[in-house]
C-alpha cells in the first residue's frame, strides 16, 4: 500500500523497535504538543484561551517548564491562575448543599472544579484526537496491508495499557477470521514480549550474585529501561 501522510508515523512507529511502538507514536504526538505549548503559539488568543482554561496535568506542566522559555510559562501560569480566582470566586460564593432527603450529599461546585481542573490538561487535549487516529490506522493498515502485517507480527510487543487498547479497538474494526487473527496475534505478541523482558530483568538480578560475575549480561542492562515502558508506558531515558 502507498503511504499516505496519516500512515507515516504509525509505520515509523513498527519500524522503530521499540518495547512498545504505540508509545513510540504517543510520545512523538506529546513531545511535539509540549513543545508547541511553549511555542510563538503561546501568544495567540485562542490557544491561550485553551490554556487558560485547561491548564496542565501534573505530568504535563513539568515538561512544559522544562521548554525552558520562563517567560512564556510566566505569562502562560499568570493568565491561567487569573481564570482559576475568578472561577473559584464565583462557585465560593454560592451556598454549599448538604444533606439531601434521601441522605444523598451534592458535591460543592468548588469542589467539582478543583476535580476536573486535576486532570484537565491543553497538552493531553491536543494529543488525544491524533492519537485515536493513530490507533485507528494501525488496525486500517492491518486489515489492508500485508507488507504491515509482516512488521506488526515483528514487532517487539506492547506496554500493557496500548495492548488492552488494541483488544478494546479490535472488534469495532474487524471482524470474522481477521478479528480472531488479529487478537490472537496482538496476545501472543504481548505475552511473548512481557515474558522475553522479564526474563531478561531475571538475568539482571542475577549479575548481582557472585556466581554470575563472570558471565555476560546478555540483553539485561537496560532491561529496568525496557520494563517501565512495559508496565507504564513510560520513557524512563527522557529528560
Amino acid at each position: 500500500m502507498k503511504e499516505k501522510i496519516y500512515t507515516i508515523p504509525v509505520n515509523d512507529a513498527f519500524d522503530s523497535g521499540s518495547e512498545c511502538p504505540i508509545c513510540s507514536m504517543y510520545w512523538a504526538l506529546e513531545n511535539d504538543a509540549v513543545e508547541y505549548a511553549m511555542g510563538p503559539s503561546y501568544m495567540e488568543d485562542d490557544i491561550r484561551a485553551q490554556t487558560d482554561e485547561l491548564g496542565f496535568c501534573e505530568k504535563h506542566i513539568l515538561q512544559v517548564y522544562g521548554e525552558e522559555n520562563r517567560l512564556g510559562f510566566a505569562l502562560v501560569m499568570k493568565t491561567h491562575i487569573d481564570r482559576v480566582i475568578s472561577e473559584i470566586e464565583k462557585r465560593a460564593s454560592q451556598p454549599v448543599k448538604g444533606k439531601t432527603l434521601f441522605g444523598k450529599v451534592t458535591p460543592s461546585t468548588v469542589s467539582e472544579y478543583a476535580g476536573n481542573l486535576k486532570t484537565s490538561c491543553f497538552v493531553c487535549r491536543r494529543i488525544e484526537n491524533t492519537f485515536q487516529r493513530y490507533l485507528d490506522t494501525i488496525l486500517h493498515l492491518y486489515k489492508q496491508d500485508e507488507s504491515f502485517r509482516q512488521k506488526y507480527a515483528n514487532c517487539k510487543g506492547f506496554c500493557t495499557s496500548h495492548y488492552g487498547m488494541l483488544m478494546q479497538l479490535a472488534p469495532q474494526k474487524l471482524s470474522g477470521a481477521a478479528l480472531d487473527e488479529f487478537t490472537a496475534l496482538t496476545s501472543r505478541l504481548y505475552l511473548e514480549n512481557m515474558k522475553r523482558v522479564r526474563d531478561d530483568i531475571e538475568w539482571f538480578i542475577n549479575k548481582f550474585d557472585y556466581k554470575y560475575a563472570n558471565e555476560p549480561w546478555k540483553n539485561a542492562k537496560d532491561a529496568l529501561q525496557r520494563s517501565i515502558v512495559k508496565v507504564q508506558s513510560v520513557d524512563a531515558d527522557a529528560k
